[in-house]
């Protein structure tokens, strides 16, 4: 299995992505009480991911 540098950079945005997810689903359903700190820190894994994947065909 062969991975070049844009493989490793997509599965980098995609788990970034599920983690962003994981996180504001964990501080929405379990701690309400700092659920927009967790929403703001998932939604700044969903930043880097988007820029990552824009970055995947220029690398």
């Amino acid at each position: 299995m062969g991975l070049n540098k844009n493989k490793i950079v997509g599965y980098t945005a995609l788990v970034m992505a599920i983690i962003g997810s994981a996180l504001i689903l964990i501080g929405v359903l379990k701690y309400p009480d700092y659920a927009i700190g967790f929403s703001i820190a998932g939604i700044g894994f969903y930043t880097i991911a988007w820029a990552f994947n824009a970055l995947r065909g220029r690398i």
